[in-house]
């Protein structure tokens, strides 16, 4: 169980340090090098406006530098993360959910 006594950052952080480490001890090279190359491209979290299908718009966590087209954001009310797509009016969610490696991965 994460420390509920930590920031909502440190918290996100936890998560991925969790699945980041589970990743490296998988024996799948695929899954290592997408831990990797996920790593290279990790951010410190912080808060972002995203824009949802219908016109909606969350407070979430970015949790990876955008390569110009894609970035990882976290979910909090969900609990999960999602990959979204770069575009004028911010982070676009792309209707990609799951674990953060999982959407990173999915590009």
């Amino acid at each position: 169980m994460i420390d509920p006594e930590l920031s909502v950052g440190e918290r996100i952080d936890a998560l991925l340090d969790a699945e980041v480490a589970e990743a490296r001890a998988s024996g799948d090279q695929v899954t290592q090098l997408t831990a990797e190359a996920f790593e290279m491209k990790r951010r410190p979290p912080r808060e972002v406006e995203v824009q949802f299908s219908g016109g909606i718009t969350q407070r979430c966590w970015s949790v990876s530098r955008g390569d110009g087209t894609y970035r990882v954001v976290y979910l909090p009310t969900a609990g999960y993360f999602s990959l979204c797509v770069e575009s004028d009016f911010g982070p676009l969610d792309i209707g990609v959910h799951g674990p953060a490696l999982g959407c990173f991965g999915s590009v």
